[in-house]
């Protein structure tokens, strides 16, 4: 964030500020597939393992609704 506010700040073509930005979403959204993959293979699994049908049923919801946030982003 720090180096597109200095691409700004110097005034840099546009277009090259956008590109660096499509970058950002990019690298942006690679950590959050990571992050959503950890989850799942983790978090919700060990409760899909226990016998809280509740809390599993609640953590697929969770990550269900983690995913929707990715996607309309």
């Amino acid at each position: 964030m720090r180096g597109l506010q200095r691409l700004i700040n110097e005034d840099t073509y546009c277009i090259d500020v956008l590109n660096q930005v499509a970058a950002v979403n990019r690298a942006l959204q690679s950590v959050a597939v990571g992050l959503l993959d950890e989850h799942v293979r983790h978090c919700v699994s060990d409760a899909a393992k226990g016998d809280d049908r509740d809390h599993a049923d609640a953590m697929v919801t969770e990550a269900t609704r983690a995913i929707e946030r990715l996607i309309k982003a």
